[in-house]
């Protein structure tokens, strides 16, 4: 049951949602209302009908995303509508005229959103283009720049809980929105008047599949001549993925993938998974014992909206779920090899390897924020990532993250790698001993309560530790104050002895204080001989280091 955090009396809440009853244009959702309203005013418990009215859902740069349901404080039609509105006139301030692209996924309600969203753009004046189908997210930032919108909107919770829904912006450049377009489209939200004073036009142009097939050959058409014997298992996680994966594959030159049958047709209930988060426990195993009833090479995975990709690999008899530091370490040494040029970018609380590789190979490293509204805007891009399975292989037609492409490029590198007898654990072995071994793990805490995150943020502040799991703190960044020169966000980065590091920050999506860990340790081969002994006595030593990180900052932040 949500807190009641700001009590209001009983009547004005029972007249504020009954107005909000009223002009709410979804039976479903009013229905829903009106029984709640009855209910409470019969004498039940307030405080789920509180909650809905507590604020409104707030907009930032993630856009929207939230619980489905009524009232402003979830993500219904009347949310949507205004959302639609405040974006359509900030959008006549700073681009006037155009079209608009529109995308959505497979959970509830999505594709009506999404249609929602076209009515209010034609009656504003502008052209709604609608992907023909749910689609990835992905394939909605290709069709801005394509086809030269003037922004994009997708509609989507991405690995949300199956009750969530979002409403994704990005712009006509097919980057996501930053700071100061995220205030000014929540004001122009705030300013819209009643729902039934938004003027809505028709319902815009239905985009046709040549489209989406531009797409599918562009992401296959980075992959270079070379093997492509892979036995590969795959899932979509109940999402919009299996299609379009399955064709850029075949584009490619790889054998159908064996997808994992109970996950493979889109199902907004996510009845398989706990989360429909490849990164959470339990996520990969129908794929994982697939993989290993077949002998397959690899498992490769989407988040529902197929942005991220996942990646399993067989390790000693069993299965091993690769970190996204890992991935994007493997991604970005295939792509350095192949002479791609330019920028290699990642968010702070990614590994400090991708700076070692790009430097080694004499191209420009950037760090920044986290997420790819940032990452996507570094110039001069080459390759991006983020340790939450992010990947932008190829800025030049996504500026955003693609598990698509990301998937692809992998069984590129995964298919080459065995036609020499090796596998991607030995790859990285390989980058281990050129760097060190950099292993990164996650703290992550979920709260029912936001004041809990704050609370534990102000004790770091106020207790600020030094020494983390028996390594001395040499230095701290106040992230919200701007230190580390970017710009002020929550977080704060403790810098450590041997090349360790720490990064407490609140989830920008879910009600989560994450800690970011990572200790990096020399590969020590005594005899000079290259039998493996040294990464894994590398590997035992880290593992036991971020252990002891975890357990530091649980016990510093109260958590």
């Amino acid at each position: 049951m949500p807190r009641y955090r700001a009590p209001m009396p009983i009547p004005e809440l029972l007249d504020r949602a009954r107005a909000w009853a009223a002009e709410d244009p979804d039976p479903l959702t009013r229905s829903e209302l009106e029984q709640i309203v009855a209910e409470v005013a019969a004498g039940a418990d307030p405080r789920d009908l509180a909650d809905r009215f507590d604020g409104t859902l707030e907009f930032g740069t993630a856009g929207l995303r939230g619980a489905l349901g009524a009232g402003p404080n979830r993500m219904n039609r009347v949310v949507v509508l205004r959302a639609a509105a405040g974006l359509a006139a900030y959008l006549h301030q700073v681009a006037p005229g155009g079209s608009v692209v529109i995308g959505y996924d497979a959970r509830h309600l999505s594709d009506v959103f999404a249609r929602d969203t076209a009515e209010v753009m034609t009656g504003a004046g502008f052209d709604a283009w609608t992907l023909p189908r749910p689609l990835p997210t992905p394939l909605l930032a290709y069709a801005i720049q394509e086809l030269g919108a003037v922004a994009g909107v997708m509609v989507t919770a991405s690995h949300n809980p199956p009750e969530d829904n979002g409403y994704k912006v990005y712009l006509g450049d097919g980057s996501q929105i930053v700071p100061p377009a995220d205030a000014e489209i929540a004001r122009r939200i705030a300013e819209v008047g009643a729902q039934a004073d938004i003027v809505r036009g028709g319902p815009g142009r239905v985009l046709g599949e040549d489209l989406v097939d531009r797409y599918l050959d562009t992401a296959a058409d980075l992959v270079g001549d070379g093997p492509r014997d892979l036995d590969i298992v795959y899932t979509p996680l109940h999402g919009v993925g299996a299609t379009t994966v399955a064709q850029v594959l075949e584009t490619a030159g790889f054998a159908a993938p064996r997808i994992v049958a109970e996950q493979e047709v889109p199902d907004p209930d996510f009845p398989t998974v706990a989360f429909p988060n490849p990164e959470e426990p339990g996520a990969m195993d129908l794929a994982v014992a697939l993989a290993g009833r077949v002998g397959a090479d690899i498992v490769v995975a989407n988040d529902p909206d197929a942005d991220r990709c996942a990646v399993a690999v067989p390790v000693d008899g069993s299965w091993r779920m690769l970190r996204g530091d890992e991935v994007g370490a493997l991604l970005a040494d295939h792509l350095l090899r192949s002479g791609r040029t330019g920028a290699y970018a990642t968010s702070i609380v990614s590994s400090t390897l991708l700076q070692k590789l790009a430097t080694a190979a004499g191209q420009p490293y950037v760090e920044t924020l986290t997420g790819f509204k940032w990452i996507g805007r570094v110039p001069d891009l080459v390759f991006g990532y983020e340790e939450a399975l992010g990947y932008c292989c190829d800025p030049e037609h996504v500026k955003d993250k693609d598990g698509v492409t990301a998937l692809v490029l992998l069984c590129e590198i995964a298919a080459a790698a065995k036609a020499d007898g090796r596998g991607l654990s030995d790859l990285l072995d390989d980058l281990a001993r050129r760097h060190g071994l950099h292993a990164t793990d996650q703290v992550s805490v979920r709260v029912d309560d936001l004041a809990d995150i704050s609370s534990a943020m102000q004790r770091l502040r106020t207790h600020s530790p030094s020494v983390l799991g028996g390594l001395a703190v040499e230095h701290v960044d106040d992230l919200a104050l701007g230190d580390g020169g970017l710009p002020p966000t929550e977080g704060l980065r403790y810098r450590l002895a041997d090349g360790a590091r720490v990064i407490v920050r609140p989830s920008g999506t879910e009600p989560k204080l994450k800690c970011y860990l990572e200790v990096v340790v020399p590969v020590l081969d005594g005899d000079g001989i290259d039998d493996g002994g040294g990464v894994e006595a590398a590997r035992l030593q880290a593992a036991t280091r971020l252990d002891a990180l975890g357990g530091d900052i649980r016990a510093a932040a109260g958590i």
